[in-house]
């Protein structure tokens, strides 16, 4: 499959050159990554200035949901290693959002919750998330929407 690419030098476009995708249309993996890629964007000027990242998102919205949550099981949960949570952690904590506290049966870890900052935070979040979602689907059906669902799952499950 090719694809038309212009290329822009001194403020002209100069004749577009044809770019030949070779196989990467047909593998998953490829149409994963410039979906990924087109979503991320989105979620970026979705949340504006708030200045979290999709993953922060996730983590936020793990840890409301389950107070007290370890480190090792917001990992296990989001399917990342324990050095990319301590340092997502990391970087919430600096910002106020998440507090650290030794875990109350396990000293060797920390149980983690939203500071009020980062409730408030969430809080915000989620209906510019939500209209994120709706805008990224908007050419799905509800049932679209919910295989999509299910085959990204069933992929992400196919993949431990």
């Amino acid at each position: 499959m090719a694809a038309a690419i212009g290329e822009k030098t001194s403020g002209r476009r100069r004749r577009r050159r044809s770019i030949d995708f070779g196989c990467l249309p047909e593998l998953i993996g490829y149409n994963l990554r410039k979906s990924q890629i087109a979503v991320f964007q989105d979620f970026a000027a979705a949340v504006g200035a708030e200045d979290i990242t999709p993953g922060q998102f996730g983590v936020l919205t793990l840890i409301q949901a389950n107070q007290g949550l370890n480190q090792s099981e917001l990992g296990e949960a989001m399917g990342v290693d324990r050095s990319t949570v301590v340092a997502v952690i990391d970087r919430l904590e600096r910002r106020g959002l998440v507090q650290r506290a030794p875990a109350p049966n396990d000293r060797r870890s920390y149980a983690l919750r939203l500071s009020s900052d980062g409730d408030a935070t969430l809080r915000r979040l989620e209906p510019l998330v939500r209209r994120h979602e709706a805008t990224i689907a908007s050419d799905l059906s509800a049932a679209e929407q919910r295989t999509l669902i299910d085959l990204l799952r069933r992929i992400a499950d196919n993949t431990r």
